[in-house]
C-alpha cells in the first residue's frame, strides 16, 4: 500500500515536470509564431524568424505528446473526464495545432505576397490559441469544473464550454500564458537573431515578461477570494481509484492557500515564478538573452509548481459535486501500471532531454538573413 501511495505522488510530480517541459519548449515556438508578423516587417525577415525555430519546433511537440500520454496512462479517469469536459475546447486546440505544421509546409510553396501573408496569420492563430487555451484550462480547474458521475460511473457535464473559455479568471490565466510564451519566443529570437528582428523581439519579450508578472500578482490576490476545495475529513491516500463514495469536500474562499499555510516553504515557488518574469525582463533589457531564456523557464516552472502545490492532491475538482472531485488518490492507474511507466520514464525522458540539448547545441548560433534570402528551400 505504501508503494502505491508513493507511486501516485511521484506521478503527480512527473505530470508537473512534463507540463513544465510542454510550457517551456512548445510555448517558445508558439511565442515565435505569435510574434512573427510583428518582429518581421518583410518577407525575408519572417523567413529568417521561422528558420530560427525550424530545426526544433516539431521535436518540441514531443512534450505535448508526453503530457497527454502521461495523463492517459497514469491518471486515466482524469484523462477521460477532462477530455470530455473540454471536448469543444480540445477540438479548437486540435485545429490550431494542425494549422501550424501546415503553415510551415505551405508558406514557401508560392511566392505570392497575399499567399504568404495568409500563412503568417495562420502562424499567429496557431501560436496564440493553444497557449491561451493552456492557461485558461488552469484557470478553469482552479475554479472547479461542472461535472458529476452517476451511480454507475457515467460522466455528466453541468456547464457550457463557452463558460470555460470566457469566464474572467480563465481569461486572465490565458493572457498570462500567452504573455509568457511571447516572452520565451522573444528571448529565442534574440538568441538566434540579430539587427532589427532581435531589437523588436526584445521589446515584445520585455513587455510579455512584465505583463505576465502583473497578471501573476493579480491572479494571486484573486485566488484568495475564489472558492477553492478542501477535504473535511481524513483522507486515505490508498483509496480505490474511483470518484464515487469519496470523502466529503467543501468549497470555501482561500482554500487553495491551505497548503502554503501548512508548509510555508512552498511560498518559494510563486517567488521563483515572479522573480523569473521580472528578472528575465531585466536580463533581456541588459542584452543577455540566454540568461533571460533560462529565467523565463524558471518563470514557467514557478508558475506551474505554484498551481500544483495549491491544488494538491486535487487534479480536477468538481464544482457541481465536490465530493466527486478527481484527485491524485482516486484518479490514478494501478500500482502495476504506475510502476512500469516509472521505469520507462526514467529511461526515455533523460534521452529526450539529452537529445533536445544536443540538437540545440549543434544548431546554435545566429541565423544569417542573407543566406535565408538566397535559398528558396527555407520557409
Amino acid at each position: 500500500m505504501e508503494l502505491y501511495i508513493a507511486l501516485k505522488v511521484i506521478w503527480a510530480g512527473l505530470l508537473g515536470v512534463l507540463l513544465c517541459g510542454l510550457a517551456i519548449m512548445v510555448g517558445m515556438d508558439m511565442g515565435v509564431g505569435t510574434l512573427l508578423r510583428f518582429v518581421g516587417r518583410t518577407d525575408a525577415e519572417r523567413r529568417t524568424a521561422l528558420a530560427m525555430i525550424g530545426p526544433h519546433w516539431d521535436g518540441n511537440q514531443v512534450w505535448f505528446i508526453l503530457g497527454g500520454g502521461a495523463i492517459f496512462a497514469a491518471f486515466p479517469t482524469l484523462y477521460a473526464t477532462s477530455f470530455s469536459t473540454f471536448y469543444v475546447v480540445m477540438i479548437l486546440l486540435l485545429f490550431a495545432m494542425i494549422l501550424r505544421p501546415v503553415a510551415f509546409e505551405y508558406r514557401s510553396k508560392v511566392a505570392a505576397r497575399h499567399w504568404r501573408a495568409g500563412w503568417d496569420w495562420a502562424f499567429l492563430v496557431s501560436g496564440a490559441v493553444p497557449m491561451i487555451v493552456f492557461g485558461a484550462a488552469f484557470g478553469n480547474i482552479l475554479q472547479g469544473v461542472g461535472f458529476h458521475f452517476s451511480w454507475d460511473g457515467q460522466y455528466y457535464q453541468d456547464e457550457s464550454f463557452i463558460w470555460y473559455l470566457l469566464n474572467p479568471f480563465a481569461l486572465l490565466c490565458g493572457v498570462m500564458s500567452i504573455s509568457l510564451a511571447v516572452y520565451q519566443g522573444g528571448a529565442m529570437l534574440m538568441i538566434r537573431g540579430s539587427g532589427d528582428i532581435a531589437a523588436r523581439a526584445r521589446r515584445f519579450a520585455m513587455a510579455g515578461g512584465v505583463l505576465a508578472a502583473a497578471l501573476f500578482v493579480i491572479g494571486g490576490v484573486w485566488i484568495t477570494v475564489i472558492k477553492g476545495f478542501a477535504f473535511t475529513q481524513k483522507v486515505n491516500p490508498g483509496m480505490p481509484a474511483t470518484p464515487l463514495g469519496g470523502p466529503a469536500v467543501v468549497m470555501r474562499a482561500g482554500a487553495w492557500l491551505d497548503n502554503f499555510h501548512s508548509v510555508p516553504i512552498l511560498w518559494l515557488f510563486p517567488l521563483i515564478g515572479l522573480c523569473g518574469m521580472l528578472g528575465g525582463a531585466l536580463a533581456l533589457r541588459a542584452g543577455k538573452p540566454i540568461l533571460g531564456w533560462w529565467l523565463g523557464a524558471l518563470a514557467w516552472i514557478g508558475t506551474i509548481a505554484t498551481v500544483g502545490c495549491a491544488m494538491f492532491p486535487f487534479l480536477m475538482p468538481s464544482s457541481s459535486m465536490p465530493s466527486e472531485s478527481l484527485t491524485v488518490w482516486n484518479a490514478s492507474g494501478s500500482a502495476y501500471n504506475l510502476g512500469w511507466m516509472l521505469g520507462f520514464t526514467l529511461v526515455f525522458v533523460p534521452i529526450i532531454v539529452t537529445y533536445t540539448g544536443w540538437a540545440f547545441r549543434v544548431m546554435r548560433g545566429k541565423v544569417n538573413p542573407e543566406a535565408i534570402a538566397a535559398d528558396d528551400h527555407f520557409y
